[in-house]
C-alpha cells in the first residue's frame, strides 16, 4: 500500500440522454478522482454501438481530446479505480465491455463480492472465459448468462426493443440477487442505463438530472411527448459532488436493494429485495469528498460533529488545534469550535506529489510523508498542539507526523482521532492491511501512544461517532468485526 490509509476501490458514473455524455462523464470522474487513481475508463453508446476507452493513470492522463471525437453518443458509463497490489493492470481497468454480433453490455462496479470465486468457477463450468482477475467481470458474465437463459439474444436487431429490455432488466435482477457483498453498479446497453445498489447500501450511489426538471412519479410519458416537453438527462454517480461538477441537480440516493432503470421513457425504480441500510461508515470519515451528501448526511457536517464529540470526550489543555489534510480538517474545526482552543492551519499538504507506491521499499514509502506533509513553524513553535487525524491504521504515518510537528518546535503534541480504533480488515470493497498489521488490533492505547511518540492519544468512541452521525445504519466492521455480509 502506498500510504498508511484505507483506500476505497473506485467510483462510478452513468449518464443517459446527454449529447456530450463522454465529456460529462470525464468531468464527473475527475470529481471522483479521490476514490481511485490507478485507472479510468468511459464506455459510450450512440444508440447502435458501444465504444470504450480506458487506460491506467489519472482521468487527465487516460483521456486526450482525440478520444472524445471518437466517443460520440448520449449514454455512458465511467469508472475510476484504486487497485490493490498485484491488480494494477489494464486488464482490470473498467468499465468492462462484452460485445456480441448484435449488441453489447458495459458495466462499472464499486465494491467487492464475497462469493466471486464460487460464481467465477460456476461460470467457467458453463464455458465463460475471463480477461481479468476482477470480481466485476464476474458480475458482467453472470448478467450475460442470465440474459441468455431468459431467451435474450444480446441485441435489438429483428427483436422488439421493449421485450429485449425487459429480459435484460430481469437478467440484471437475477444476477444481483445471486451475488453477495458490496456493489454500486452502472450498467448500459446501446439504449438503456441501469443503476443498482446492494441490499445493504454499503457503497454509495445517487441520482441527478441535467438540463431539465425531473419528472414526477406516475407521469404519463406519452402525454409529456405530446406536449413537446423535454425529458431530462439523468446521471448516476458515487457521490453528489460529481453531479455538482456537471451543473446537475441532485434528486436522491439510490436506496439499498434498489434498481434504477433509465431509457427513452424516463426513469423508473424496482425494489429487487428488502433492504437493511448499512452504509460504509468510512465514507464519512475519509473516503467521500467533504462537499458530498450521502444518504441525507452532509459529509463535512458529519466531520464537524465528530470533532465536537471528540472535544467533549478527550479534552486537553492546549494552545492550537490543527487538522491533518485533507479529511482531518473538518473534525479539527469541530474540535476547535467545541473546545474553544483556536484553530490553526499548522500543516501544509503538497498536492503535486507523485503517488508514493512508486517508492521501492517500505522505509522509503514511509519517508515520503515528509515530502507530502510539512509543518508551518509559525503556527506551532513553542505551543501545545492538538492534531486531529481521521484514523490510525498501521501507525507509521502518525509517527512521522508527530516527528514533523516536534521538528517545527511544538512543545507538546496531543494526538486525537475522529474514528474509533481500526481493529479488523475489510472484505467489502476497501483495501486494508491484514489484522496483524493494524496497530490497534495488537496494541493497547498507551502502547500506540508510545509507538507514535505523542504526549497523549485518544480516539472517539464508537457511540460518540454514531451520535455525531445522527443515525446507526452503518457497516462498522472495521471497528467491531461485525459485517452485514
Amino acid at each position: 500500500m502506498c500510504e498508511d490509509k484505507f483506500h476505497d476501490e473506485c467510483g462510478v458514473v452513468g449518464i443517459f440522454g446527454a449529447d456530450n455524455a463522454a465529456r460529462l462523464s470525464y468531468f464527473a470522474l475527475t470529481s471522483l478522482q479521490h476514490r481511485g487513481q490507478e485507472s479510468a475508463g468511459i464506455a459510450v453508446s450512440d444508440g447502435t454501438k458501444i465504444k470504450l476507452h480506458k487506460s491506467t493513470g489519472l482521468v487527465s492522463d487516460a483521456f486526450e481530446q482525440n478520444h472524445f471525437e471518437k466517443l460520440d453518443g448520449n449514454i455512458a458509463v465511467g469508472h475510476v479505480r484504486y487497485a490493490t497490489a498485484g491488480g494494477r493492470t489494464i486488464e482490470n481497468a473498467q468499465p468492462f465491455l462484452n460485445s456480441f454480433k448484435n449488441g453489447s453490455i458495459a458495466l462499472a462496479h464499486n465494491g467487492q463480492l464475497v462469493n466471486h470465486t464460487k460464481m467465477r468457477e460456476m461460470l467457467e463450468d458453463y464455458g465463460s472465459t475471463f480477461s481479468s482477475t476482477s470480481d466485476s467481470e464476474v458480475i458482467l458474465k453472470l448478467i450475460v448468462r442470465k440474459y441468455i437463459e431468459n431467451g435474450g439474444h444480446l441485441g435489438t436487431a429483428g427483436t422488439n426493443e421493449a421485450e429485449t429490455q425487459r429480459r435484460f432488466i430481469e437478467a440484471v435482477k437475477q444476477t444481483v440477487l445471486q451475488i453477495k457483498g458490496s456493489f454500486a453498479l452502472t450498467i448500459m446497453t446501446e439504449n438503456l442505463l441501469i443503476g443498482v445498489r446492494d441490499p445493504n447500501g454499503i457503497r454509495p450511489l445517487c441520482i441527478g438530472v441535467l438540463g431539465a426538471e425531473p419528472l414526477g412519479e406516475g407521469v404519463d410519458r406519452n402525454e409529456v411527448r405530446a406536449q413537446g416537453k423535454a425529458f431530462p438527462s439523468y446521471i448516476l454517480v458515487s457521490e453528489s459532488c460529481a453531479i455538482d461538477a456537471v451543473n446537475g441537480q441532485f434528486i436522491r440516493d439510490v436506496e439499498p436493494g434498489e434498481m434504477v432503470i433509465i431509457n427513452r421513457d424516463g426513469l423508473r425504480s424496482i425494489k429487487y429485495t428488502q433492504d437493511k441500510k448499512r452504509t460504509c461508515i468510512f465514507e464519512y470519515v475519509y473516503f467521500a469528498r467533504p462537499d458530498s451528501v450521502i444518504d441525507g448526511i452532509s459529509v463535512q457536517e458529519a466531520r464537524y460533529k465528530m470533532g465536537e464529540v471528540l472535544a467533549r470526550e478527550a479534552a486537553v489543555d492546549a494552545d492550537v488545534v490543527i487538522g491533518v489534510p485533507d479529511s482531518g480538517i473538518g473534525a479539527a474545526l469541530g474540535y476547535a469550535r467545541a473546545s474553544g482552543v483556536p484553530y490553526g492551519m499548522g500543516i501544509i499538504k503538497n498536492k503535486y506529489i507523485g503517488r508514493t507506491f512508486i517508492a521501492p521499499t517500505q522505509a522509503e514509502r514511509e519517508a515520503m510523508v515528509f515530502v507530502k506533509l510539512n509543518a508551518i513553524k509559525s503556527d506551532l513553535e513553542g505551543k501545545r498542539v492538538i492534531v486531529i487525524d481521521d484514523s490510525i491504521v498501521r501507525g507509521t504515518t502518525s509517527r512521522r507526523l508527530v516527528q514533523i510537528l516536534r521538528r517545527a518546535g511544538a512543545r507538546e503534541v496531543h494526538f486525537r482521532v475522529s474514528s474509533p480504533p481500526v481493529k479488523f480488515p475489510c472484505h467489502l470493497g476497501i483495501d486494508t492491511p491484514s489484522k496483524a498489521e493494524l496497530i490497534s488490533s495488537s496494541h493497547e492505547l498507551e502502547a500506540i501512544r508510545a509507538e507514535i511518540g505523542a504526549d497523549s492519544l485518544a480516539f472517539i468512541s464508537l457511540e460518540g461517532m454514531i451520535e455525531a452521525l445522527g443515525a446507526d445504519a452503518f457497516c462498522k466492521g472495521c471497528f467491531n468485526g461485525e459485517y452485514p455480509v
